[in-house]
């Protein structure tokens, strides 16, 4: 009976374990850790061997070994005499927390027994997301114009005055600012824009052509007139600015001997002042001259506008040349249109020779009183025409001038014939001068005077060695020295003509020099008889100065005084540098407007007035 009932106990016992791991051979599903709320890795499976276990039952006792269960009476009792071995299995340490996977609106709660595998069920995270800020794409003013002003960029420079440079430049400064308009929006002009357009209207007022700048014409609904509108806004104002800084005419062209510095903008500065500036109609305006005597001669020019000509404008047909004396048909048209009376016979007499040089010189014409082909053309304009025109001519000749002049300058106005020198504004002196005669004309530029030289040496310049000393030199060997003159023979073959100091010196006492590509400078000369006459052109290219030490009293400061300058006269040549260098400027005034308002003109003794107003007609 004992061994019956450790067979059924034997039995039962591995019936109880096989069932029990019956599961664990079944396909395991996917469990989820329900603290962290992901999927916990799978376990390994567990093989149970088909063969029948052998289960032991009872006490175990420090050096017993288990018996056979077949052996054992099933029905007797367990012997339990002996203390029972205890296995001292550690408890397994589990990490801390982590504070930061804990919600802190939530305790954390024991974990449930494990339950019977059941369907996933959605988890709530433990860590919110975070809010994505909400992206608001701003586009720059005016993007929607970019494609547009790319597309329309060459056609917007095609302008025959616009330089390859210039061009060049306005298209980086659009690429630069991402290909957006400058001067328009969605609806038309910007205040920008507006003023730019506006100063180009105005454009006659300064004495340059409304028409070198035309408008461009667009819809405010047309996105590509659009476009196209304000880079040609943009090219004009490009050639506006270096209309106004004198770039219309090239000076040199005219003549060898005029030579001035031109302050052309680029592009690159037009834009830039322009688009970042308050009005930008006034800092285009600001590209004209900024002088006393440009101002004066444009409002002259506006009062010239205001009125209309009284003059009868009366068409005197083509014909010879009318000279003093000659008898023509068309005599007393000529007296007509110069407002002279009826005589009784067509003969061109004084009077008529007369009034006809006074017309000439106010048209900057050879004043000869000889009708020619080129005087009976200036009839033809109405007088207030020929006014503007001349007004116009010497506006532009202001713009080859520096933008500064300089607080301290000198000013050689050569066909008046005369020298000022002008501090803080006003002028501190001046006096009379000598200038080149029409075959050797005093040069037109601006430079720097930075030195003075008492008791000069002369160096005959190439120009009258060839025309004079050569020549006297092959008809005679001591030509130079009976004249009191220096002749050096260089080892090429070649000789230099020196004129030691001295009072006969053609230089006279003193000289200022300004270093130019034309080698004149203003100086004294011993034969000062000449400044009692009218018309004094008589150098042979530089400008002679009444009362020189007067003047280099003035340019060298207090240190030298005229006294102290006249005691180095005969004591060998010596050189006096300024304290700084001092702005001198030979400019070609014809017309001068005074300030109140009154007219003076000169002789244009070399013509350039002449051709300067001509080549102005010709741009026409």
């Amino acid at each position: 009976m004992r061994r019956r009932h450790w067979a059924n106990l034997a039995t039962a016992s591995a019936l109880a374990i096989i069932l029990g791991t019956a599961p664990l051979r079944a396909e395991t599903p996917l469990r989820i850790d329900p603290t962290l709320g992901v999927p916990l890795p799978e376990q390994p499976a567990l093989n149970l061997s088909d063969t029948e276990a052998e289960i032991s039952t009872g006490t175990l006792r420090s050096g017993d070994a288990p018996q056979d269960p077949a052996k054992q009476d099933a029905t007797a009792p367990l012997e339990t005499t002996e203390e029972p071995v205890t296995l001292a299995i550690p408890a397994t340490e589990m990490p801390p927390a982590d504070p930061a996977l804990t919600p802190a609106s939530k305790s954390v709660e024991p974990t449930p027994p494990a339950a019977a595998p059941g369907p996933l069920k959605s988890v709530e995270p433990l860590l919110p997301a975070p809010e994505v800020p909400k992206v608001v794409v701003t586009l720059p003013p005016g993007f929607e114009f970019s494609a547009a002003i790319a597309e329309h960029l060459q056609d917007g420079l095609a302008l025959r005055r616009l330089s390859e440079r210039e061009r060049g430049e306005i298209a980086a400064a659009y690429q630069a600012h991402e290909n957006r308009p400058l001067w328009i929006d969605g609806k038309g002009w910007t205040e920008a824009g507006k003023r730019i357009v506006a100063q180009l209207g105005r454009a006659g007022e300064d004495g340059l052509s409304p028409n070198d700048y035309p408008l461009p014409v667009f819809e405010a609904s047309d996105k590509d007139k659009l476009a196209l509108a304000d880079i040609r806004l943009s090219a004009l104002a490009v050639l506006y600015a270096r209309d106004a800084r004198g770039g219309r005419l090239e000076p040199r062209r005219l003549s060898k001997l005029i030579t001035p510095t031109l302050y052309l903008p680029s592009a690159t500065e037009v834009l830039s002042e322009l688009a970042g500036a308050t009005d930008a109609g006034a800092v285009l305006a600001a590209y004209n001259p900024p002088h006393e005597g440009y101002r004066r001669l444009k409002a002259k020019l506006a009062e010239l506008r205001q009125h209309l000509d009284d003059t009868p404008l009366v068409r005197i047909p083509a014909g010879p040349t009318l000279k003093l004396g000659m008898r023509d048909a068309r005599v007393p048209l000529v007296r007509a249109r110069l407002g002279l009376g009826p005589s009784e016979e067509p003969v061109f007499d004084r009077s008529t020779s007369l009034a006809l040089a006074d017309f000439q010189k106010k048209a900057g014409l050879p004043a000869n009183g000889i009708l020619s082909e080129r005087t009976l053309a200036a009839l033809g304009k109405p007088a207030t025409v020929q006014g503007e025109e001349d007004i116009v001519a010497q506006m532009e000749r202001w713009r080859w001038l520096p933008p500064d002049l300089g607080i301290d300058h000198v000013m050689v106005n050569v066909p008046e014939m005369r020298v000022r020198v002008i501090r803080s504004g006003a002028v501190v002196h001046e006096a009379r001068t000598i200038i080149g005669k029409p075959e050797s004309a005093t040069p037109i530029f601006s430079n720097k005077m930075d030195h003075v030289i008492v008791n000069p040496s002369w160096y005959v310049p190439p120009s009258i060695l060839k025309k004079e000393f050569l020549p006297g030199l092959a008809a005679d060997p001591d030509y130079a020295a009976k004249r009191g003159y220096v002749v050096t023979r260089n080892r090429g073959g070649g000789i230099s003509v020196r004129q030691p100091p001295g009072e006969r010196n053609a230089l006279g006492w003193i000289k200022f020099m300004f270093p130019n590509e034309h080698a004149v400078y203003l100086h004294d000369t011993p034969n000062r008889r000449l400044f009692a006459a009218e018309k004094r052109a008589f150098s042979h290219g530089c400008v002679r100065v009444d009362d020189p030490f007067a003047l280099a009293d003035q340019v060298l400061g207090p240190e030298w005084t005229r006294e102290r300058l006249k005691q180095l006269i005969g004591k060998g040549e010596r050189t006096i540098r300024l304290p700084q260098p001092l702005p001198i400027h030979l400019v070609y005034n014809t017309i001068v407007v005074g300030a109140d308002g009154k007219i003076t003109r000169f002789d244009d003794v070399y013509g350039f007035h002449r051709m300067v107003r001509q080549a102005l007609a010709d741009r026409g």
